[in-house]
């Protein structure tokens, strides 16, 4: 069972996620390449929202072959190339993490390999078989 901490000294998280997550001796450990926006067609949505569903819905197969979900994310690292893109990456980010909430970093950059890419998302992953 993985320990969550949100020291009372500390400000609460801004949003949906923890400060810290302890994960049990014995866990396997998952990590995740950062996934862009593009799908197998090599389409590109126009919207970092529809991106990010790509970003999360790639996650979700590459978590399915580890035998994993979302729930055994222990941290998210987000990358977007605008702070107005922040409101519409979180709420995809919070429809897909499950309890307990994963720590997450979210960083705005110049930009990825392509222009038209406007998110990329990385994820760590711990469970105990």
């Amino acid at each position: 069972m993985k320990r969550i901490f949100n020291p009372s000294s500390v400000r609460r998280p801004f949003g949906n996620y923890n400060h810290g997550l302890l994960v049990p001796p014995g866990a396997s450990l998952l990590v995740t390449s950062g996934q862009l926006g593009i799908g197998l067609a090599e389409e590109v949505p126009e919207d970092v929202g529809a991106q990010a569903e790509l970003c999360f819905e790639a996650i979700k197969a590459i978590l399915g072959e580890a035998k994993m979900s979302f729930s055994d994310v222990i941290r998210i690292s987000g990358f977007v190339t605008k702070r107005e893109h922040f409101a519409d990456y979180m709420e995809v980010r919070d429809r897909y993490t499950l309890e307990p909430k994963p720590t997450s970093t979210l960083i705005v950059v110049g930009g990825f390999t392509r222009p038209e890419f406007l998110v990329e998302v990385e994820v760590t992953a711990a469970k105990v078989f």
